[in-house]
């Protein structure tokens, strides 16, 4: 018999963007951003309420980021990954409300400026949009390149954090 995974989830909207959050125990383990359907497989899964105490107030402070309340999250992350992929998120994780780097500044920040393929990859990956801000990772000269949300969304972030016009949300 299959040992299953306990996870909680709860689905909730903010502004246009629809978030489907899955919890454990121990933290938040995984968003999903305008992917109602989403699943995760080999789970026990059970539908919480947004301000469930298994939520770690994720809704609350999701609310208040958007609201410009809130620049740096406190919920406990469960993250899982490759040992490389963590080392990546860790060092996404230091970039600051309101700024950005590139691709390659991330790589050279890990050690190795020529992973920066990998790095993109890691970053494509990451399974908590926003509280790890892959949003602020962008290409050379500024360019919006990648986001799991979709480039909409990641530019609506860097609008908010205040890192860029938004022309297309006007």
């Amino acid at each position: 018999m299959i040992n299953l995974e306990r996870l909680y989830y709860s689905t909730f909207q903010i502004e246009d963007i629809h978030f489907k959050v899955f919890s454990t125990q121990l933290g938040i383990k995984r968003i999903y951003l305008n992917n109602e359907d989403a699943q995760i497989e080999n789970a026990d899964v059970t539908k919480l309420h947004p301000d469930d105490p298994y939520m770690f107030n994720i809704h609350s402070e999701l609310n208040e980021y958007f609201n410009d309340r809130r620049k740096v999250f406190s919920v406990p992350l469960n993250i899982e990954g490759s040992d490389f992929q963590k080392l990546v998120w860790k060092e996404v994780l230091k970039i600051p409300f309101g700024n950005t780097i590139t691709y390659r500044q991330l790589s050279i920040r890990i050690g190795d400026e020529k992973s920066i393929r990998a790095v993109g990859k890691a970053n494509s990956q990451n399974p908590l949009p926003i509280l790890i801000p892959c949003h602020r990772v962008i290409g050379n000269g500024g360019k919006l390149v990648g986001y799991s949300g979709g480039l909409k969304i990641k530019e609506k972030l860097l609008e908010l954090e205040g890192v860029m016009s938004l022309q297309l949300f006007n």
